[in-house]
């Protein structure tokens, strides 16, 4: 297919306010102290190079511990974990592209204690927050200027897990819309279940849907979930058995079709923490607290896993990490290690290399990316 002239011409005028797609502001979520961190923080990353300027203070706020980009890259959303009965603050920000300058909106309480994860609809209409603590799923409606409009539904998640000494009660750890945005799920750690939930956007309106719940295998606290871009499968990471498993969706709700070790070996406390589903599609990857590694899989025709190694190097208790636009850079948050790290990836065997770039961010535990503009 080729373009016409005028075509042409507006291409180039839609580009001409951003810069080139190698660059990328990166914004760090962290867990705030007296001597450490004071907020969110921010640096410059250039792709074609893997380099990441000294982080600056962007926002202040009380442990940030979670962040999420608008699919328009206008907003960015915090949860601020900690908070009484009536749970912590979700803030929204307006973010400049050109500056990295973040700009509070407003915010609102997430109903349970101990947000810890916020993630926005891919329309942008919508966001979820999941309570830790609470152990609860709350929803929100979002203003075509950004701001949290009003917490349009809140469940509290009920029941208990196979691992005594942490499952006695819920523990919702990550909440995300599907792809299609006519349905979330929210991941609890402590009843074993990846909850279903559908949402009606233009009623502002929540159902839950337990009928369509995933039970994951008995203790294996599910923590964090990547869901695939056609919503057939998704891949959970097991925080307490050190586990990836592997759920695939159809008409009577989803499945758990298979569960490897994230560990070449067995590695006492360890805990798993994220799972990322690589941009193009072709890998998994899951962090693991303790063993201190990012283990990789390859995601085959069946969509299945196989364990493709272990990325290594420098990295204390990598609670958080992800990878940039491009698919060629993983950075990776070292919560006790005190920096960020910036990894370079094999595109065919799917592990990376550590580069040697790292840049001091105390407490990190959430690494975002947005297009910076000129």
């Amino acid at each position: 297919m080729t373009l016409t002239r005028a075509a042409a011409v507006a291409v180039a005028l839609a580009f001409a306010g951003t810069a080139a797609a190698d660059d990328s502001w990166v914004f760090f979520g962290t867990y705030t102290d007296k001597a450490g961190s004071k907020g969110i923080y921010r640096a410059k990353f250039d792709a074609k190079t893997g380099k990441l300027s000294e982080p600056e203070l962007a926002a202040e706020m009380g442990s940030p511990s979670f962040l999420a980009v608008h699919p328009s890259n206008k907003f960015l959303y915090a949860v601020g974990e900690g908070g009484g009965k009536d749970g912590g603050p979700v803030v929204a920000y307006s973010v400049d592209a050109k500056t990295g300058a973040l700009t509070k909106l407003n915010e609102l309480l997430s109903g349970g204690s101990g947000p810890c994860h916020v993630s926005i609809h891919p329309k942008g209409t919508h966001a979820i927050v999941a309570n830790y603590g609470g152990g609860s799923t709350a929803f929100y409606k979002l203003g075509d200027d950004g701001k949290l409009v009003e917490r349009i539904a809140f469940f509290q998640h009920e029941g208990s897990g196979a691992n005594p000494g942490r499952q006695k009660e819920p523990h919702s750890h990550c909440g995300f819309f599907t792809p299609n945005g006519a349905a979330a799920v929210s991941v609890d750690l402590g009843i074993d279940r990846v909850k279903v939930f559908t949402l009606d956007a233009a009623k502002n309106t929540v159902t839950e849907a337990k009928d369509q719940d995933v039970t994951t295998p008995p203790g294996a606290g599910p923590r964090h979930i990547a869901i695939a871009p056609d919503g057939k499968f998704a891949y959970v990471c097991g925080e307490l058995d050190s586990t990836v498993n592997v759920i695939e969706f159809g008409e009577k709700g989803g499945k758990v079709v298979q569960s490897l070790s994230t560990l070449k070996e067995p590695v006492k406390g360890n805990s798993t923490a994220e799972c990322v589903l690589s941009p193009d599609g072709k890998f998994v990857y899951v962090s693991n607290r303790g063993a201190n590694t990012i283990a990789a899989f390859k995601v085959g025709e069946d969509r299945k896993l196989t364990v493709a190694g272990h990325v290594t190097g420098d990295i204390k208790i990598p609670r958080n990490f992800n990878i940039d636009p491009s698919g060629k850079w993983m950075l990776i948050a070292s919560q006790d290690g005190g920096k960020v790290g910036v990894w370079e990836i094999d595109a065919v065997t799917g592990l990376a290399k550590e580069t040697g770039t790292t840049v001091p961010v105390s407490k990190c535990v959430c690494v975002k990316f947005v297009p910076l503009a000129k």
